[in-house]
């Protein structure tokens, strides 16, 4: 008797039992015999066929599968599938919850949120400063919501404003956020400037951790920003081999990759308070200084300067300060990214979450390779949740969960839902006895991504105001963060914002010219497109990792390719190579990128392509000879035409600014 699968659905409801009561009480076929089994049932139709329905869970999600028993098809079946689709969507639909209300001034955070969230209590708990961070955690999601709300609301919060001042300034730069914030102070107080930095966290401590390669931390090096030494210095570890594989085991056979292995792929595990603490170090060095526990309130661009009032957080005391620009680098949540770019801050983000921990056993893990990218299940509560994981310090294993999102005002995406995830199947990622593990630390944060269809589709920068890292939000959305998107360009923004500096070019115009962008990595925005469920929408559960194993197949048949590919540098001749073979190899999946697209982002790509083509012509045709005849006409430009000099010289660093 042959068996044959009908019907894969997944049940955006964590609880089994609720679903297979359902299905064995209050479900009526049209037709047939119900008969109730463990995990479901069966329905005994004509001709001795017989249908079997049963439920698992995985992921803190229910799923379902119909199987015929049975030679060939029976005409009800289509009926009954249909039937049981439609009840099941309409029993069970998606749902989006946000954190409760909470009145902290008579209960800790823990006792607040632990019915609601009993095991992101439970292991917070058990961090050193647990309840510091859950805190954190919440005020995060929190102002996270109310930014996607602002961003359609007509009024949203405003907290840059003008005014006719003039008058001498404290420092040249000011930078708002002490993480990517400090790495680009060093460099600039090196160059000579005064500046400023502003943290609202103690100086030196991160929600997230950073991994980078050899090669791409030597652009810090070549900056002389810091030395060999100190690089090995702040190294935590480096593993031997990373690797990424996604789950296929509802796959059709042409869509089952190989792992793809990525040896010098984010092999290097930073230190994080190492590093920052040494940017620290080198700011002082130079003059600069540092207010931590300082959280912005407003700016105030006048003539010549622009005015910063801030409140130190254990006293509530108000300081102001003045610069002739303030360098914006508070992340994704910045409410000053928000106001300057309005509607086209953010597309994507992805929620991210995990832990610093000790514990995990040999046989589970060797800490000298990696997971880059990893699933272990399907589409989960409108999620395709994949994990990494970096061996760190000594035992130390720092633990990622994400799934890419569409911002969308009814599903902003949320950490602490991601927490309960985490620290609910993190041993179904990895075999461990959740309470013999050691929790060092959590590490979470929104990561944003801009669908950019060219140079000019999003603002970053106002009159004597510019944003950089997540806050200007112009990264890969594959692999990459700010970290590494600030490291990789962090010698042209320092350069040409120099240039700015030295004449005066602090306009809207010419600093929204001094951006991470690039046209290769924007092109790439549908591939991340295709990561996300669309809210309010169900998709088949392995729609997602059938398309990840379709690209990242390819990727681990030319190990080469997929180094350049995941580091953001492939070339036009190489995107077009793979996203034809990715076509031919999977003939569905143009359909599926416009289902889950539309057709409003898809001819919104067109735009990224096009402008990615354009930018591929200009390489071809300036990039062997622009800069050095640039550089031969450097003093007669700077001295006739500064304004001219700085455009000319964006051209320039655009063109060796990735493939």
């Amino acid at each position: 008797m042959n068996v044959s699968e009908l019907l894969y659905l997944e049940i955006p409801n964590p609880n089994p039992q609720e679903i297979c009561q359902w299905l064995q009480t209050k479900w009526q076929p049209s037709q047939g015999k119900k008969i109730i089994t463990e995990d479901g049932i069966r329905l005994e139709l004509a001709d001795n066929h017989e249908l079997s329905i049963f439920i698992w869970s995985l992921q803190r999600t229910t799923y379902l599968k119909m199987f015929r028993w049975g030679n060939k098809q029976v005409m009800s079946e289509a009926k009954i599938k249909s039937k049981l689709e439609e009840a099941v969507k309409q029993e069970f639909p998606p749902h989006y919850p946000a954190p409760p209300e909470i009145d902290l001034s008579n209960q800790s955070i823990f006792s607040a949120l632990e019915s609601d969230y009993p095991e992101t209590v439970k292991f917070f708990r058990k961090m050193p400063q647990g309840e510091y961070d859950l805190n954190r955690v919440y005020w995060w999601e929190k102002k996270w919501r109310e930014s996607v709300k602002n961003k359609v609301n007509p009024a949203p919060k405003q907290v840059l404003f003008t005014d006719k001042t003039t008058g001498k300034t404290d420092y040249d730069l000011v930078y708002v956020g002490g993480a990517l914030g400090a790495i680009h102070a060093a460099l600039m107080v090196k160059l000579g400037y005064s500046i400023l930095l502003i943290e609202r966290l103690k100086f030196g401590r991160m929600n997230r951790e950073w991994n980078i390669s050899r090669d791409e931390f030597q652009v810090l090096i070549d900056l002389d920003l810091f030395t060999k030494e100190e690089f090995e210095s702040i190294i935590a570890t480096e593993y031997l081999d990373g690797y990424s594989k996604f789950f296929d085991a509802n796959n059709p056979p042409n869509l089952k990759a190989n792992i793809l292995h990525t040896p010098t792929v984010l092999n290097i595990a930073i230190d994080t308070s190492k590093l920052l603490t040494l940017c620290g170090e080198k700011i002082n060095k130079y003059n600069g200084d540092i207010w931590d526990e300082t959280e912005f309130e407003k700016a105030t661009v006048g003539q010549n300067l622009v005015t910063i009032k801030t409140s130190y957080l254990p006293t509530s005391e108000e300081k102001q300060v003045t610069a002739r620009l303030l360098i914006d680098a508070m992340g994704t949540a910045s409410p000053i990214a928000w106001q300057i770019a309005g509607d086209k801050t953010f597309d994507s983000v992805c929620p991210t979450v995990g832990a610093i921990l000790e514990g995990l056993k040999p046989e589970v893990w060797d800490k000298r390779y990696g997971d880059v990218l990893f699933s272990h299940g399907d589409i989960s509560r409108g999620r395709q949740l994949i994990w990494e994981l970096f061996p760190g310090e000594g035992d130390e294993i720092t633990v990622y969960l994400f799934h890419y999102h569409q911002v969308h005002q009814d599903n902003p995406g949320s950490l602490l839902e991601m927490y309960e995830d985490f620290f609910s199947i993190l041993p179904e990622y990895r075999r461990c006895d959740m309470d013999e593990l050691v929790w060092k630390k959590p590490t979470f944060g929104y990561i944003p991504g801009k669908f950019t269809v060219n140079k000019s589709d999003r603002k970053i920068a106002s009159d004597r105001v510019v944003a950089i890292g997540d806050a200007a939000s112009l990264q890969s959305p594959l692999i990459f963060t700010g970290f590494g998107s600030l490291v990789r360009n962090l010698g042209r923004l320092t350069s040409l914002l120099d240039t700015a500096l030295k004449y005066n070019l602090l306009d809207a115009d010419s600093l929204n010219k001094i951006k991470a962008y690039q046209s290769n990595i924007a092109v790439t925005w549908l591939f991340s497109k295709g990561m996300m469920v669309p809210t309010h929408q169900t998709l088949p559960p392995a729609r997602v990792n059938s398309m990840l194993n379709t690209f990242f197949g390819l990727l681990a048949d030319e190990p080469d390719t997929a180094d350049v590919f995941i580091k953001d540098k492939t070339d036009w001749l190489t995107f077009n190579r793979l996203a034809l073979k990715a076509a031919r190899k999977n003939p569905p999946l143009l359909f599926w990128i416009f289902q889950m697209a539309g057709s409003k982002d898809l001819f919104r790509w067109l735009g990224s392509y096009k402008a990615f083509t354009v930018d591929a012509f200009k390489n071809l045709l300036f990039s062997s000879w622009f800069t050095g005849w640039l550089e031969s006409k450097e003093e007669w430009l700077t001295k006739s035409n500064p304004q001219l000099w700085f455009k000319l010289l964006v051209f320039s660093s655009n063109l060796s600014n990735g493939k």
